[in-house]
């Protein structure tokens, strides 16, 4: 059964920013039920009160969860450097007994070339390489006999340094990835350290996935 209260926090959860004013106390709560009435009142199928709404707003205003949000903010805001790279190709093999032997010589060809960007992650069955594509031909050459399932062209990557409280802050990806997904930005991969993770984009997109993740250090 639904209730006032479940309508009110299930409205406010879509609406970050909402939760973050509320967690910091910044919203009189009166003004803010009467423009959430009308939904919350279709939601529910009849007519409510003001007072009764302003309650449910009080309640999730003191709520841990509303709380940690404004946390999740005074983390983004001291997010550190912020790095591009474009030109990159993104592969994708199955994981087989020779692949390790075919990356340690594809890390000798790297080793003395700053240039290139090279990194890579490995799952239960795949192993995801993200090279410059000026390197294209060595790791086709290298992994020949390997069975490649993806190759995605044309990508850039986004690195973001992260505080080091971000370890000890829930739902610091989940709002990251949340404002990315709201901009209708595509993930090619998503590839994370303990103060720092990496973004694949398509090159056609990582202007604006920049900007998003830019203008998180100013909400």
């Amino acid at each position: 059964m639904k209730t006032i209260s479940s309508v009110v926090e299930q409205y406010i959860k879509k609406k970050p920013f909402l939760q973050s004013a509320l967690a910091q106390g910044i919203i009189n709560l009166t003004s803010l039920s009467r423009i959430v009435k009308p939904e919350i009142e279709s939601e529910l199928g009849k007519e409510i009160r003001n007072g009764a709404i302003v309650m449910a707003l009080k309640r999730l205003s003191d709520d841990l969860e509303f709380r940690a949000t404004h946390k999740i903010l005074k983390v983004l805001k001291n997010i550190g450097e912020i790095t591009v790279r474009s030109s990159l190709t993104d592969y994708t093999f199955l994981a087989s007994d020779n692949i390790l032997v075919q990356q340690a010589k594809l890390l000798e060809e790297i080793n003395d070339n700053q240039d290139v960007f090279y990194t890579s992650s490995r799952g239960v069955n795949e192993i995801n390489i993200v090279i410059s594509n000026l390197m294209d031909k060595t790791v086709e050459q290298l992994f020949k006999n390997e069975k490649c399932t993806q190759k995605a062209e044309d990508l850039s990557s986004i690195t973001v340094k992260l505080p080091a409280e971000n370890v000890s802050v829930p739902g610091i990806y989940y709002f990251i990835f949340q404002r990315l997904a709201w901009e209708g930005i595509v993930l090619y991969e998503v590839i994370s350290t303990t103060n720092e993770f990496t973004i694949l984009v398509n090159d056609e997109q990582v202007d604006i996935a920049f900007k998003t993740i830019k203008d998180l250090k100013s909400l």
